[in-house]
């Protein structure tokens, strides 16, 4: 039998003034899903039209059931009649109140002792002391005000969660603090829970599902993992960072030699308008029909290997290609390593790695180096004119 998700959020919105938003996604309840995109994308205002604080011209949104907009009806509940969490980037606390009384601002339907005590449980969740609850604003950190904006957002017992780059004005170190207390804190909360952010690396790691914003366009939706293995387009490849992006030609059957089905060839060339370059066997979803096509494609850092260990075995397998090349950059990262390879049969087309382990601490810069490409890992799109 087939659970259903009582705090399912759902939203349709296409509309071109006063700006245009389309697009449709959702999320489950302890789902936590990241809305992404660059400045102007129209992230922020996605989020007020969840929130009540825009009025779209055509769109629907519902929270387990229940309808909050419904233009097509004429239904738009205001947002004090929206049962949500609001989280700023610039916290929005009232200057003049303790962290206790800043969180008891959410609950005035309550008894004042009644308030007090739920601000005081909840502020111990976030983590903030006895002494630290006393507190007013200016006394506390940015990581310590936020997690007062984000106890004053839980303590409304909202149906769904939204955070406007709540993290962006937080240092560092107290940033992750504040996502592993998210981390904790998604296991308990039965809420959708939508955040805006331009760091794609905080998405990654906090979100479960990307929405993939341009233009006020929805481009994609699905997993951080799914959408890095295979963007919709070059320009959703481009706006989550995949930096192996390459020119191809789509040559299908009529490459050098007849392939079994379900594999096609790809001809990897070095710039848009070269005459011939590195045919690829790739695998053949059925979608790409024109042989000769232009196209764009991608492989993440996974396919890649420098100095594979049983290079000799890889021979065989008409779907691994190894490769020259020679280090030209390598940035530590902490527990990782950034390479980046110049091949010697392509240029320019760097290729970049990401490291991890002991192996990595073999490259040097200038070093040559064997690369295995995997070719199971490139996803192939066309170029939309």
């Amino acid at each position: 039998m087939t659970q259903v998700d009582g705090n399912l959020l759902q939203v349709q919105i296409s509309q071109t003034w006063p700006m245009p938003l389309h697009g449709n996604f959702t999320c489950s309840s302890g789902q936590m899903l990241a809305l992404v995109g660059p400045s102007g994308a129209g992230k922020t205002s996605m989020l007020r039209m969840l929130a009540g604080l825009l009025q779209p011209a055509q769109a629907r949104v519902s929270v387990g059931g229940e309808i909050w907009c419904d233009t097509s009806l004429g239904i738009h509940m205001r947002t004090q009649q929206r049962q949500v969490g609001l989280v700023f980037q610039n916290y929005a606390l009232m200057p003049h109140m303790n962290a206790t009384e800043n969180v008891a601002l959410a609950m005035l339907h309550l008894p004042r002792n009644i308030r007090l005590k739920q601000s005081q449980d909840w502020l111990e969740r976030m983590g903030l002391n006895k002494a630290q609850q006393q507190r007013k604003p200016a006394q506390l950190s940015g990581g310590q005000q936020q997690r007062v904006a984000l106890a004053r957002a839980l303590a409304r017992e909202p149906k769904l969660l939204l955070m406007d780059e709540p993290f962006s004005a937080v240092d560092q170190m107290s940033r992750r603090g504040l996502y592993g207390l998210i981390a904790d804190l998604r296991r308990d909360l039965q809420m959708p829970i939508v955040l805006v952010t331009h760091d794609l690396n905080e998405a990654r790691q906090l979100a479960d599902k990307l929405v993939v914003m341009d233009a006020g366009q929805v481009l994609q939706e699905g997993t951080p993992a799914h959408i890095y293995r295979s963007p919709r387009n070059a320009r959703v490849a481009d706006l989550v960072g995949i930096p192996n992006r390459f020119h191809g030609r789509w040559l299908g059957a009529g490459g050098p030699y007849v392939l079994p089905p379900g594999l096609a060839w790809l001809e990897w060339l070095p710039t848009a308008d070269a005459s011939s370059g590195l045919p690829l066997v790739v695998s053949d979803k059925g979608r790409l029909k024109t042989a000769g096509q232009a196209v764009t494609w991608v492989i993440q850092s996974d396919g890649l290997e420098a100095n594979p260990s049983s290079a000799q075995d890889h021979l065989a397998d008409m779907q691994s290609v190894l490769l020259n090349a020679q280090v030209t950059g390598l940035r530590s990262l902490g527990e990782i390593s950034l390479a980046t390879l110049q091949l010697q049969a392509l240029h320019p087309c760097p290729l970049q790695l990401t490291l991890s382990g002991a192996h990595r601490q073999q490259l040097q810069l200038g070093q040559s180096v064997t690369v295995r490409l995997d070719c199971r890992w490139i996803h192939v799109m066309p170029v939309r004119s």
